[in-house]
């Protein structure tokens, strides 16, 4: 039995330290009680000068250095970190969610990051730096920055400014020997022009290559949410080295996945989903990534257990047949994901949805206990 893969480099098997220094309400719901605010610009608005006390102390706290220890203790080798574009300095540029406030956005971060580098170093854990909140927002989520929102690419100070903060954060960390990547911008939204953002990646490329040689740093980019086949012949080999393609693997968020049952859940991971990545490994030209997936999959999944001719019904899904889902679809997932160069978890830690924490999903028993 053989195992195509992509093995120009280590395999990446790590975990997003999400919810962290960028916020999402889903994730830290205690942190937002309360408010109103679905996002880290509304949190800061809303709150003023209270933000930064509940905010530095969730940084604190939220993850901390035994938290990396356990991640190096079981396996797990890197650590994708998303982060504000306002972690470095408030000389970003407005937006109109600021209101009257011109940099509404918590200082002090920078020291976080700066101290995950020191526990990566300390634990032996690669750092993939992602710009996941960009100017003006460049897709409308929440982990964006800005929910509803989606202005980065209508103002070219926005953009800009992104490969600016891409720029200074290759300078700040260039001698740590922890950082693997930076990811030049998380999930651009899928109607943002693909020549804009393929131009904003070759210009993120050579802002980071100015610093940072290929030998020691890779530079990361998302697909955007369309098809692989639209980057073929992109940033080729050798006059740019060390790109990495990221793809991000949910089955939750579409009315089709959430008219499946388990087993067309694992259908598509084993079939769809690994010829896709037979695919992108032969025909791309760049090694690739997921660089997120999760367990988290919609309600209906239990209810679809097993529907006719056993026709159980949706109540009678007891623990151990949700385990067994969660442990399948694990599995489904890492083996597929395993072919690429590597894969990131989302997430690390949230507090009330397991299928979404690595550390609830390993002490549950559905992932691996050792890496």
């Amino acid at each position: 039995m053989t195992l195509t893969v992509q093995t120009n480099s280590t395999k990446l098997r790590g975990v997003n330290l999400g919810g962290w220094l960028v916020l999402e309400r889903w994730m830290t719901p205690s942190l937002f009680e309360g408010l109103q605010a679905q996002d880290e610009t509304a949190f800061c608005v809303e709150l003023g000068p209270l933000a930064e006390a509940r905010l530095k102390q969730h940084w604190q706290t939220f993850i901390t250095e035994a938290d990396f220890a356990w991640l190096a203790k079981i396996g797990i080798n890197a650590v994708r970190i998303p982060v504000g574009h306002w972690i470095l300095t408030d000389d970003y540029p407005y937006h109109p969610a600021y209101g009257e406030v011109l940099h509404p956005y918590v200082k002090g971060g920078i020291a976080v990051l700066d101290q995950a580098f020191v526990w990566a170093e300390q634990y032996g854990l690669k750092v993939v730096l992602d710009l996941h909140a960009a100017p003006g927002c460049q897709n409308g989520f929440d982990n964006g920055g800005i929910q509803n929102v989606r202005d980065w690419d209508t103002h070219p100070d926005y953009i800009d400014y992104s490969l600016t903060v891409l720029e200074r954060l290759a300078q700040r960390y260039q001698s740590q020997t922890a950082l693997h990547a930076i990811e030049v911008l998380n999930e651009p939204h899928w109607d943002i022009d693909t020549q804009l953002l393929k131009k904003y990646t070759t210009d993120a490329y050579q802002r980071i290559r100015q610093v940072c040689a290929p030998e020691q740093v890779a530079v990361v980019f998302h697909d955007a949410f369309r098809s692989f086949h639209e980057y073929e012949q992109f940033l080729p080999e050798p006059a740019y080295r060390q790109v990495i393609f990221d793809i991000h693997r949910y089955q939750c968020f579409t009315q089709a996945d959430h008219d499946l049952d388990i087993f067309g859940h694992l259908k598509q991971t084993v079939e769809q989903w690994k010829q896709e990545a037979d695919n992108i490994i032969t025909q791309l030209g760049h090694q690739t990534i997921v660089g997120e997936w999760s367990l988290g999959l919609d309600l209906k999944t239990e209810a679809l257990w097993a529907q006719a001719p056993l026709d159980y019904p949706a109540d009678s899904v007891d623990a151990f047949q949700r385990n067994l889902i969660y442990t399948s679809y694990a599995t489904a997932q890492l083996l597929t994901f395993e072919k690429y160069l590597g894969w990131f978890f989302w997430s690390y830690k949230t507090e009330t949805m397991p299928q979404w924490s690595f550390k609830a999903c390993v002490q549950n028993g559905w992932l691996p206990q050792q890496f």
